[in-house]
């Protein structure tokens, strides 16, 4: 989440929870980069725990809103399409979606509240995609190698790639925001939005690339590594923005309060949700292409 959301572009942030937010990613960091590096079942399994909170987090919005989300079903569907893109079974992830939509439909046949039933199957179905099969795309970064007949190790470099380029980019966006903000770019959806904001956010996004092009990703040009802070930066505001836009319909300011100092999960990975899909299709495109 970009930082300067959910306050006036003139207010300065609260010293408590900025202490919060700090000590939160301070211990959550670490081990995210510990399992990433592992890989494998490690990897899946972290994912898999994202996708159960945010999907029930989002469900958890639209009720909010009055709509009934069947939510075990979208939370079990939202599973087999990450194990799909792990195991690359498509078969059997193709079977086990199809009797979840299928009984998603059924079970609207059979409540006893009438109407809504299109907002109710659709929420639900949404709630996949946007969580499960974006966040899922992390699966396929840490994968790649294995399609690419490259070392397996390189799957840990494409994923940090891609946190640096957007957690850098919330992390400039919130400081910078909340303490120079001034001038709003999206006033309707986000009013703590501000030109200072993305400006900080983009710099620290062009840092957080080189410096992980330095340490990880030697395999990067300078001229790659800007396109993807760039591409990081512009494809993550557009993630936090359409969480907002969410958020304000339902008229809550965080998803959960799932992570101290952050919000809920979808609130920390709302960016994440857009930019891992951007850059592992740029990784197999056009970085690694055959």
């Amino acid at each position: 989440m970009s930082g300067d959301d959910s306050a006036s572009a003139r207010r300065p942030r609260r010293p408590d929870a900025v202490v919060k937010r700090i000590v939160a990613s301070a211990l959550f960091l670490p081990c995210l980069f510990v399992i990433a590096r592992r890989g494998g079942y490690f990897f899946l399994a972290l994912v898999d725990i994202m996708i159960l909170v945010g999907l029930w987090e989002f469900y958890r919005m639209m009720e909010a809103k009055g709509l009934r989300p069947y939510k075990a079903m979208g939370i079990l569907g939202g599973i087999a399409l990450s194990w799909y893109v792990y195991f690359q079974q498509g078969i059997y992830a193709n079977v086990f979606l199809g009797v979840i939509f299928i009984g998603v439909m059924v079970l609207e046949l059979a409540r006893r509240e009438r109407g809504l039933a299109v907002y109710h199957i659709s929420v639900t179905v949404f709630g996949v995609f946007y969580v499960a099969w974006l966040g899922s795309h992390l699966i396929l970064l840490r994968e790649l190698p294995h399609l690419r007949g490259l070392d397996y190790s390189l799957g840990f470099s494409f994923v940090t790639v891609t946190f640096a380029v957007t957690w850098c980019y919330d992390t400039g966006a919130y400081f910078v925001g909340s303490i120079f903000g001034r001038h709003q770019i999206f006033p309707r959806i986000s009013p703590g939005k501000t030109i200072e904001g993305v400006a900080g956010g983009l710099a620290l996004s062009f840092a957080g690339a080189f410096l992980a092009r330095s340490l990880v990703a030697p395999y990067l040009s300078p001229a790659a590594a800007a396109g993807l802070a760039v591409g990081g930066s512009v494809f993550g505001q557009l993630g936090d923005l359409c969480e907002s836009m969410i958020k304000r319909d339902v008229k809550i300011k965080d998803a959960s309060n799932t992570i101290p100092g952050h919000g809920g999960v979808l609130d920390r990975f709302d960016s994440l949700l857009f930019t891992a899909p951007l850059v592992y299709y740029i990784f197999k495109y056009v970085l690694f292409a055959r």
